[in-house]
């Protein structure tokens, strides 16, 4: 670097350090002597000549003697970052606030948890069960009766069981269409005495997915609703509104029973506003993820009477991208009732959720009084609001909403964000412009070295990217995948380790071979300024897309250049001393501690839905790509320490051990993924349906039948871990798509085809349930408008799945299910799914085929499973010796099915 081209910066470091230690330059007589030394430019893309003066080898070797201590900075560095996720691991533990509630609490989680194991003790409860609609039915109208006689005479209890017969179309899951016959609800309106005009809604669901008792998934959130009822209703404080309690029946169905309350229950036109109660996993704490659409005054609810807060618009975002492959009765009363509402979930322990273990012992009474103290609270302030009444007035605008490790929750008005983003936005374009637009002659090297910079920056955060995945790549091709889901630290010292060395080892050689005799001191500004230029633009682009979740970005613009001001002149003057690590570290607290808070909550969700995520998707390819992600944001504010730090050698080759380490144990299969631990199970999802299969012909008779154990795993490793327990399922035996059938001709329960490609086939007897399903056509007849109408009759067990397939020339233009407009799923096959409650009537329904040109093959496929979730149908010999054989690591969901296909 020619002394004459470089920044004033650099020449007051290099003079200072010829000042403060001018005998440095004496005691390296071999480098007195000027020196050319040709270094090729990275960024103009030729070769420059660097000159070394004696000043220059002062300066450098001052840099050198006051850098930091490698070893000291590395271990600060970790402390520091182990002290922030300690902070946040004990906020999490931290379920109910002491003395956030009184000495006398009006809700009582041990009569709450007396209603969850009671509910639990009925067994799964799938619609159409008799443990469903019968047994939980008649506990929750004992218990509503038993509360309704201990009621205070200022408030009036009403009870109605619904049972609703409807239809509509989802864009869930690449889409299908429901249609749902004489399911249950039940109903309680609680209200003042002389009666209510206006209500808020508050929804649980008692139904659970068959096999799992579905403690949390929703049985927990019930008996939460029964305890908040016994509350609200014996208080002696009056209410100004009704508050209505739909306790549901048919969640797990595709979200049934809500639609039939909203669209066809008479109080359903009395509700401004709801609260729904689920959970994506066991227990802790329960997240608000959805609120809205707009209608920021319910978010200030929540602010103002939440006891024990735990919001974040960020999840919000994350959820309503469609990334999370799960939907809630959220979507219902949004979409189809027109009603804002706050959604909340368990978020802990998603491992269990869905399974035989979720069970009411795994569920803290402390996890159940914050949910509690949480929802009456929320609800006696909406039961008691001015805005309920008028809330179409506040309905426009977003909120910006996240809480600070549960104790409070900061929230305000998505437009106020947008100005706080922009204001802190031209903070940094004053600071960075002031450096900038110097006069040419003293930022030409500034200007050169920060783009520069930037570009080595961005480099070395895509090629640290595509190190994880070529690692991820390679282990999912071997076998491996999951080696993590067990041990979650696997992931940190495989793919976090290998991010943040290759991040190091290329600023290194940025430092070493690119910036040869800057000042240590200048590049460590320089590329502070670089991370502050990078999150603003992230925040310029976040604000300009209305994601109320750029707050986060505006933090890790904010605080870092509050920071830097505040410590910028003790770092000119004495450069990178104990004082001033311990102000920056300090500076960084902010941003750094709400980042881990995220980022836990991030893998808390992640990490076990990736082990339910089908066969399609790489699992490690997405975890490390989001480990990558977290990596690049933790030390973006820390890459200046690389500059700063005399050598980085030994931090490189420890993270690289620690790496290599890790990547050989998990190649050898050191890691097994799932966990029968009582205390801590991560079962391995399988399910296992014992079918029969008939395929028809255009001119009726059976033309194929067989019978087998359908067997599909819910996660990329398909069967590689269960063959070596159960040696008849093998590669020999793999499912085989029946092109010309709708959904490759196999029963599937839902339409998730396309995430679930691998599948097994092992033969078996048929299946001989006791109700047998029939399908018949009941009429063909050709429209005034040239289309065949097919009307069909089906009549089988609660649960039935419906697939169309048109032949070529032929269109499905109308039918008698959802809006009468077909809708179809991914691939272009339609799906239409059915259940029903006790003693409901045959399924009529009707399909209208647009034919363009008639084919000999006929103008349309059609099929029908019947699934028996319930009694001695669900149940096979074959089933129980195949599921006997399974080891108890494994979660094997079995049932028995059919299937009829038939061409028209």
């Amino acid at each position: 670097m020619e002394w004459g081209s470089e920044s004033a910066a650099v020449r007051r470091h290099r003079i200072g350090g010829e000042r403060r230690d001018g005998s440095a330059a004496l005691r390296q007589p071999e480098r007195e002597a000027p020196a050319q030394e040709p270094l090729a430019d990275a960024c103009g893309g030729g070769v420059r000549t660097r000159k070394r003066s004696a000043a220059g080898s002062a300066g450098a070797s001052q840099a050198a003697g006051t850098g930091l201590s490698e070893a000291r900075a590395a271990l600060g560095l970790a402390l520091y970052l182990l002290a922030l996720r300690t902070l946040v691991q004990l906020s999490l533990q931290q379920l109910v606030l002491p003395g956030a509630t009184g000495h006398h609490r009006e809700f009582d989680a041990r009569q709450a948890r007396d209603y969850l194991e009671h509910i639990t003790s009925i067994g799964p409860r799938t619609t159409g069960s008799p443990e469903n609609e019968i047994l939980t039915v008649r506990y929750l109208l004992e218990q509503i009766k038993l509360i309704e006689i201990q009621s205070n005479s200022l408030h009036k209890i009403s009870v109605d069981v619904q049972r609703p017969t409807g239809s509509f179309s989802i864009d869930f899951l690449g889409g299908f269409t429901s249609y749902y016959d004489n399911i249950t609800n039940v109903v309680v309106k609680l209200e003042p005495r002389d009666g209510a005009q206006h209500a808020v809604l508050a929804n649980c669901h008692f139904d659970s997915v068959a096999n799992s008792p579905g403690a949390s998934d929703d049985a927990v959130s019930c008996s939460v609703m029964l305890e908040v009822l016994r509350v609200l209703s014996t208080s002696s404080e009056a209410l100004r509104h009704a508050v209505i309690f739909l306790f549901n029946g048919a969640e797990e169905n595709v979200l049934q029973a809500s639609h039939g309350f909203i669209t066809q229950h008479p109080w359903a036109s009395l509700i401004r506003a709801f609260i729904n109660l689920e959970a994506a996993g066991v227990g802790g704490k329960e997240l608000v993820f959805q609120t809205g659409p707009e209608n920021p005054w319910l978010v200030q609810a929540y602010v103002s009477a939440a006891k024990h807060p735990f919001a974040s618009v960020v999840a919000q975002e994350v959820f309503q991208s469609g990334i999370i492959p799960s939907d809630t009765d959220f979507r219902i009363y949004r979409d189809f009732g027109n009603i804002p509402g706050i959604d909340l979930a368990f978020i802990e322990n998603g491992y269990i959720y869905h399974t035989k273990y979720d069970t009411a012992d795994r569920i803290l009474t402390d996890s159940i009084q914050r949910a509690g103290d949480n929802i009456l609270a929320v609800l006696k302030y909406l039961a008691t609001s001015d805005m309920l009444v008028s809330s179409s007035k506040y309905q426009h605008g977003n909120m910006v909403f996240f809480d600070i490790l549960g104790l409070f929750v900061i929230a305000y008005p998505s437009r106020v964000g947008s100005i706080i983003n922009y204001m802190v936005v031209m903070a940094v374009v004053l600071y960075l412009g002031k450096k900038l637009l110097q006069p040419k002659h003293k930022t030409a090297n500034y200007t050169k070295d920060f783009f520069c910079g930037l570009g080595i920056t961005l480099i070395s955060w895509f090629t640290s990217l595509v190190t994880v995945l070529i690692i991820a790549v390679f282990i999912s091709l071997i076998g491996q995948s999951l080696s993590w889901y067990n041990h979650f630290y696997v992931s940190v010292c495989l793919y976090g380790t290998a991010a943040i060395a290759k991040i190091i080892f290329i600023h290194t050689l940025a430092k070493r071979f690119y910036y040869v005799n800057a000042n240590d001191h200048y590049l460590g500004e320089v590329f502070f300024d670089i991370s502050l230029f990078v999150h603003c633009g992230s925040l310029t682009v976040l604000t300009y897309q209305g994601l109320c979740s750029a707050f986060i970005s505006a933090v890790w613009v904010a605080f870092p250049l509050l920071t830097k001001l505040c410590v910028h002149k003790d770092f000119k003057q004495h450069g990178a001393q104990g004082k001033f690590i311990a102000f920056y570290l300090l500076g960084m607290f902010v941003p750094y501690l709400y980042a881990l808070y995220l980022i836990w909550a991030v893998f808390e969700m992640f990490t076990p839905i990736l082990g339910r995520s089908g066969s399609e998707i790489p699992p490690d390819v997405v975890l490390a790509s989001i480990l990558a992600g977290c990596t690049m944001i933790l030390s973006s504010y820390f890459i200046n320490f690389i500059y700063l730090a005399k050598s980085t050698k030994k931090t490189m080759l420890t993270l690289t051990l620690v790496c290599t380490i890790t990547f050989l144990l998990v190649c050898s299969g050191t890691f097994f993924p799932y966990s029968s631990n009582p205390a801590s199970p991560k079962p391995k999802r399988v399910f296992l349906q014992h079918m029969t299969r008939t395929f028809h012909g255009l001119d009726g008779n059976v033309v194929k039948r067989d019978s087998g154990i359908w067997i599909n795993g819910f996660d990329y490793t398909g069967m590689s871990h269960i063959t070596p327990h159960v040696p008849e399922i093998n590669d020999t035996i793999r499912a085989h798509c029946e092109e010309n059938a709708p959904l490759c001709g196999f029963p599937w329960y839902l339409p998730v085809h396309f995430l679930i490609r691998k599948n097994w086939y092992l033969p078996a007897p048929e299946v001989s349930p006791r109700t047998l399903a029939h399908f018949k056509l009941i009429s063909k007849e050709q429209t005034p408008w040239d289309s065949i109408k097919l009307t069909f009759e089906a009549i089988g067990p609660s649960h039935m799945s419906f697939y169309v397939r048109t032949h070529k020339g032929s269109t499905l233009s109308q039918w008698s299910l959802g809006n009468g407009t077909p809708v179809t799923s991914r691939g272009g096959d339609y799906f239409v799914f059915y259940s029903h409650g006790l003693q409901a009537s045959a399924w009529q329904f009707w399909i209208e085929v647009q034919v363009l040109e008639e084919q000999p093959e006929g103008i349309v496929t059609v099929a029908i499973a019947a699934h028996y979730f319930s009694g001695e149908d669900k149940k096979s010999s074959q089933l129980d010796t195949l599921k006997e054989k399974f080891p108890d690591w494994t979660f094997p969901s079995a049932w028995v099915c059919t299937y009829d296909l038939f061409v028209f």
